[in-house]
């Protein structure tokens, strides 16, 4: 199986020009705790997560109505997987990175998102152990 088979297809996106608050919003009336940022060609350029609004917005006392998402994730490193990437490669990436969900890209465009959840419940119980294991293991 590949990443396309399993992900979540047409993921929300948020723009790199919105505001924090509008990113807090989204998350809140989703409720989920990460959105994909892309430009204005659905070109991935970051991940924001609830916790990034949290330490880089919030505990530093910046503005969520002037703040723009791009000043949060700039710079930050992108884990992707392609869409054609196994599940194995997904699972290994995760683990490697430690993080949850992985954005699915295309070409250059995102296309959906591959989340622990949807490996859980296509690999083998004792793969998703590991992976657990490996993204809550402390730094």
């Amino acid at each position: 199986m590949k990443a396309r088979d399993v992900m979540t297809s047409g993921a929300d996106v948020i723009s790199v020009d919105a505001t924090i608050r509008e990113a807090a919003e989204r998350l809140s009336r989703d409720d989920i705790g990460a959105l994909p940022v892309c430009n204005s060609e659905r070109r991935l350029q970051g991940m924001l997560t609830d916790r990034d609004i949290v330490v880089d917005v919030v505990a530093r006392s910046l503005d969520p109505d002037t703040t723009q998402v791009s000043s949060v994730v700039e710079g930050a490193e992108v884990v992707t997987i392609g869409a054609d990437d196994s599940l194995e490669e997904a699972l290994e990436t995760m683990k490697r990175h430690k993080v949850r969900r992985l954005p699915v890209i295309d070409g250059h465009e995102l296309v959906g998102m591959v989340s622990q959840g949807d490996l859980a419940v296509n690999l083998p119980p004792e793969k998703i152990g590991e992976l657990v294991a490996e993204i809550s293991a402390a730094p």
